[in-house]
């Protein structure tokens, strides 16, 4: 399971070290995607074969099936891990993610996303003041 916070700095050829923490269970290739909340989301490739074969299974006659298929298969890519754990971050996704010079590595489960530190900080004061209000949701649908 992928948890905790880290962070680090995207040097100017774009690499970004990989925490050590993540990168045995993501191994030495991962997908990164555009995510939601103008993040990034890392995915291994196993991980991401089952995902990616859920949403083969959606309808492609609904709009918003091939809106959100395109928005997150097209914007992927798939990352080699370097000797020293680093990976590149391709162009379009830093642009997308609005990352600065430090970015930080959240797990999340079967993923880590990956934020502009003063945006993650932001939408994690956010939701840290509706932490009891979301549980709260949660519990009404049985999930907690």
């Amino acid at each position: 399971m992928l948890i905790g916070e880290y962070e680090h700095t995207l040097d100017d050829k774009k690499r970004v070290s990989l925490p050590k923490q993540f990168r045995q269970e993501l191994g030495k290739k991962i997908i990164v995607t555009r995510g939601l909340d103008n993040c990034l989301f890392i995915y291994s490739t196993v991980a991401w074969k089952r995902l990616s074969e859920k949403l083969q299974t959606l309808t492609f006659a609904q709009a918003d099936t091939r809106g959100f298929n395109r928005f997150f298969l097209s914007g992927a890519a798939e990352v080699d891990v370097d000797a020293a754990g680093r990976i590149l971050i391709p162009d379009h996704q830093k642009q997308f993610a609005q990352l600065g010079k430090t970015v930080v590595f959240t797990g999340v489960s079967d993923r880590v996303e990956v934020w502009d530190v003063e945006r993650w900080q932001n939408y994690k004061a956010r939701i840290e003041k509706e932490a009891d209000a979301l549980a709260e949701k949660l519990g009404e649908i049985g999930a907690l």
